[in-house]
């Protein structure tokens, strides 16, 4: 059920965002050289790698690194990569990982295919049954800014409590944080 709602979902925000995705397509083609999109390789369901795409938001050449990771991560933005990220528009294109079951809307936040601490630890937890997702529990509680164990802690405990209601919850949680709180960093 979750996937269809997800694919159905997916499929009618992309139409609706049309519009949204062709001018920041256009706008990360005329603020920097290099392709509209990147594609990163990711850990998925089952620890399976997959190929996920953003809008570009770094230069090209930039590491394929976790940001906070970085030495100087401001560095590498191109001209629109701050606003972009700090919108969460470079997210958009994943709403094609979810049409293709890759991921979920609602689901923990697919790892970098070398955060090897993180994939072994939600690999031991039992986390890496689900499909990632676009936003999730640790996303709307810590993001980046939390320190491994306790986003892993915070994956295993939607994984537990996943449902249609929960889902929504954390749908709604992220809109408010994407409208509100200025406090939301990559």
């Amino acid at each position: 059920m979750k996937r269809a709602v997800d694919f159905m979902a997916a499929g009618l925000a992309a139409i609706l965002l049309l519009p949204l995705f062709v001018l920041v397509g256009v706008a990360v083609r005329l603020t920097s050289p290099g392709p509209v999109l990147y594609w990163s390789d990711r850990v998925g369901r089952g620890s399976v790698l997959f190929s996920m795409p953003k809008f570009r938001t770094m230069n090209v050449g930039t590491p394929a690194v976790a940001t906070h990771l970085m030495r100087d991560a401001k560095s590498a933005l191109t001209p629109i990569g701050a606003l972009l990220r700090r919108t969460s528009l470079d997210e958009l294109p994943q709403l094609w990982s979810v049409m293709k079951g890759d991921m979920s809307i609602v689901g923990p936040r697919p790892a970098l295919f070398n955060q090897d601490d993180l994939i072994a630890l939600r690999r031991e937890v039992g986390v890496d049954i689900v499909r990632p997702g676009i936003t999730g529990w640790a996303q709307i509680n810590g993001r980046d800014e939390l320190p491994i164990p306790d986003k892993v802690a915070l994956d295993a405990e939607y994984v537990k409590r996943q449902s249609f209601l929960f889902d929504l919850h954390i749908i709604l949680k992220t809109a408010a944080k994407l409208l509100g709180d200025k406090t939301v960093t990559h």
